[in-house]
């Protein structure tokens, strides 16, 4: 697939979890559309799950696909209101992902919601 189409598929999925981050939280992020696989392009994946990640200024509930590639994430927030956000996605049948890392732009970054503590 061309990195073009990639991206405009990658696009619609991406929209639906950034959609669902908002309605939720009251804002949602757009963040990767495309993953790089082997050397080649790929949209993100239809599946959704659910993680708590930390950034450099707080922390994100965020939604990856099944390869931990973040397609949309919270605004940046105190922890219990990250995992506020990340219960209700779980309530609203989004599951946790679970593996240790997922990858946001061009870093892997470890979920944290299970050693959060309120």
């Amino acid at each position: 697939m061309q990195y073009f189409q990639a991206v405009q598929q990658g696009k619609i999925i991406a929209n639906k979890s950034q959609m669902k981050i908002f309605e939720i939280a009251g804002f949602g992020m757009l963040t990767l559309t495309t993953k790089k696989i082997d050397g080649k392009f790929f949209p993100v994946g239809e599946e959704e799950f659910t993680a708590v990640i930390q950034s450099e200024d707080g922390y994100v509930a965020v939604i990856v696909d099944k390869d931990g590639y973040t397609k949309a994430q919270s605004k940046k927030v105190e922890k219990k209101e990250a995992l506020e956000i990340y219960k209700k996605l779980r309530e609203s049948k989004v599951p946790e992902y679970p593996k240790s890392t997922i990858q946001i732009w061009t870093e892997d970054r470890p979920t944290l919601q299970n050693k959060l503590t309120e």
